[in-house]
């Protein structure tokens, strides 16, 4: 079976995608940044035939167009960590993966290289500068409840979710600065930041 990765992205909406960004740098400004890390995430993972790429986006009733054809599903309700979790046991066979819209500097490579890696460990984490994670792959041995009583939108999101994971074997991909606020976009894109 092929190797999933689920791309985890909010509906691109005016007022509704990175607001702590959007209230320093605008919301038009933070909407164009959102659309366009995701569209390029897309682009790069669709362009991969090592795996299969599907989009899981939130609001479920909500509709977008977006200029990649991509298979869609709901992240339905609950927490970051419920949504993931449905989403994972969707492809309860073979390798699957959840990356996030907010690293610009993650792509294509980065999944390859944490499905290679589940050829020796359990799961796959991609850790960001805040002591979050912006990619986690699962192997066949998971937890029953891999992202359980982790205190999300913290720094201590990586931790707590790495708790659920006692015994079992873990690697680390690369260590990514997502966007958060205008001083992460400065550090990661900063000529995005001067065209706003």
């Amino acid at each position: 079976m092929k190797d999933t990765v689920i791309v985890f992205a909010r509906i691109p909406r005016l007022g509704t995608v990175k607001r702590r960004l959007a209230r320093e740098i605008g919301q038009r400004a933070a909407l164009r940044f959102h659309s366009a890390t995701l569209i390029g995430l897309l682009r790069d993972l669709t362009s991969d035939r090592r795996f299969r790429t599907i989009l899981a986006l939130t609001p479920d009733r909500a509709r977008c167009r977006l200029p990649v054809k991509v298979q869609r599903i709901h992240q339905g309700r609950g927490d970051i960590g419920q949504r993931m979790h449905r989403a994972c046991a969707r492809f309860p066979r073979g390798n699957v993966a959840i990356i996030g819209t907010d690293i610009p500097d993650a792509g294509a490579a980065d999944v390859a290289a944490a499905f290679r890696a589940l050829g020796s460990a359990d799961a796959v984490f991609g850790p960001s500068m805040d002591g979050g994670y912006w990619l986690v792959a699962l192997g066949a041995r998971r937890p029953a409840m891999p992202f359980a009583n982790a205190r999300w939108s913290s720094e201590h999101a990586l931790s707590d979710t790495l708790l659920n994971f006692k015994g079992r074997r873990i690697a680390l991909g690369r260590r990514l600065q997502d966007v958060d606020t205008a001083a992460d976009l400065r550090q990661v894109r900063p000529d995005f930041v001067r065209r706003t």
